[in-house]
């Protein structure tokens, strides 16, 4: 397996751990509002860099005692099919393993909870679970993709592992009852994120435009979403 980038250390991507973070290149929806449009193509440019899992490997066994965990993001990690044996990889050299996802790839995530692959999954809810509100707000998806969103919610709401949902909120595609909405869909989740929205450089420059709620209104979208999951994380720009 190949990686688009690695960002060495954090202490943002993994809660309560340093963690590596991997970046994969290629995404199956669109969101007008992403913001790592170079990683949105599965093949990358001739300038761009590439890692190989011998690097990422050689590298992962260099930092052990400075790192807890290794983070896989993307663009969308589970378009690979050799995700399930990187990540064994990541488990076997001793490391915690997250997996950042939109969840339209549910087969391979019970596959991966089922083998003990995964500590930690943070899935990105777009929208309300309604598809035409979904498919605003991710550019374009199909009806199977949509209704595998669903089925990854309903398996990580049952999963014997730490799961995080979150939403970057934009408020041309979120006014604040839809918000409310999505948190009532996920009634009983550990953890629901609300991301505020960073208008620079998106993939759709009309959302440059558009003024992100204030640190005060996005403390109020998290008011209304408390009585449904009893943590809610405002993640600010």
């Amino acid at each position: 397996m190949k990686f688009a980038g690695l960002v060495k250390q954090s202490l943002v991507d993994y809660p309560g751990e340093v963690t590596a973070v991997l970046f994969t290149r290629g995404c199956n929806i669109r969101c007008p509002f992403c913001q790592n449009t170079h990683l949105l193509l599965r093949s990358p440019r001739v300038s761009e860099p590439v890692l190989t899992m011998e690097e990422v490997v050689e590298f992962l066994e260099e930092r052990h005692g400075f790192l807890d965990a290794v983070t896989v993001t993307g663009g969308e990690p589970t378009l690979y099919e050799e995700l399930p044996a990187a990540l064994a990889v990541f488990k076997e050299l001793g490391y915690l393993v997250k997996l950042d996802t939109n969840g339209t790839n549910p087969t391979m995530l019970q596959q991966l909870i089922e083998r003990g692959s995964l500590d930690y999954v943070a899935m990105d809810i777009k929208a309300p679970l309604d598809y035409r509100k979904y498919l605003r707000s991710c550019g374009k998806l199909t009806t199977e993709e949509f209704f595998n969103v669903r089925s990854s919610i309903r398996l990580l709401m049952e999963a014997p592992i730490k799961v995080e949902f979150r939403t970057t909120v934009v408020p041309v595609l979120h006014p604040p009852e839809e918000i409310e909405e999505i948190a009532r869909y996920i009634q009983g989740a550990s953890l629901y994120s609300l991301q505020q929205f960073n208008p620079s450089a998106t993939l759709d420059t009309d959302y440059g435009a558009v003024v992100p709620y204030t640190r005060q209104e996005m403390q109020e979208l998290a008011d209304r979403c408390a009585p449904y999951v009893p943590t809610i994380r405002v993640v600010n720009i």
